[in-house]
């Protein structure tokens, strides 16, 4: 079984939109006995929230579901529980690493470091534009897929 955390800095925009993405590829997929998915944050700022509206109303356009989900932060744990933890961006990264003392390790990924565009996933809370995020997100997560696929599951 492959575990997947997706994270960022308040776990209502990004890191809940790529678990809902990726969870609905798995689900396409029928991958969903092999690969598990959940996010946090790096921040404790929405422990217990929803998703954010704007991430809720974009993934509902693309009828995908954020049944469920609340925010929560990261924690020491998640370290030995995930094969993938996956930052949105490169302050995400340097935050899990100081937060989980490991400062280099090769579960530690930035989501577009997968793909050609190799960019940080801007912050739709503070651009307003939830579809560059969910097609950024989307790149990522299929990316991911198909590596999890190659290097995991072929085994």
């Amino acid at each position: 079984m492959s575990h997947v955390l997706f994270v960022c800095l308040g776990n209502i925009c990004r890191s809940p939109m790529a678990e809902a993405v990726f969870r609905e590829l798995v689900r396409k997929e029928n991958l969903e006995d092999v690969i598990s998915v959940d996010s946090a944050a790096t921040s404790s700022w929405h422990i217990g929230k929803p998703p954010h509206a704007g991430t809720i109303g974009k993934l509902k356009e693309y009828n995908i579901s954020t049944e469920g989900m609340k925010g929560r932060q990261l924690d020491k744990a998640d370290f030995e529980k995930f094969d993938y933890i996956i930052g949105m961006d490169g302050s995400n990264i340097e935050e899990i690493r100081r937060m989980l003392g490991q400062p280099d390790h090769p579960k530690i990924l930035r989501l577009l470091d997968l793909t050609e565009n190799r960019i940080d996933v801007p912050d739709p809370y503070y651009t307003g534009d939830f579809q560059e995020t969910y097609d950024l997100v989307t790149e990522g997560c299929r990316a991911l897929l198909a590596n999890i696929k190659v290097t995991d599951l072929s085994k």
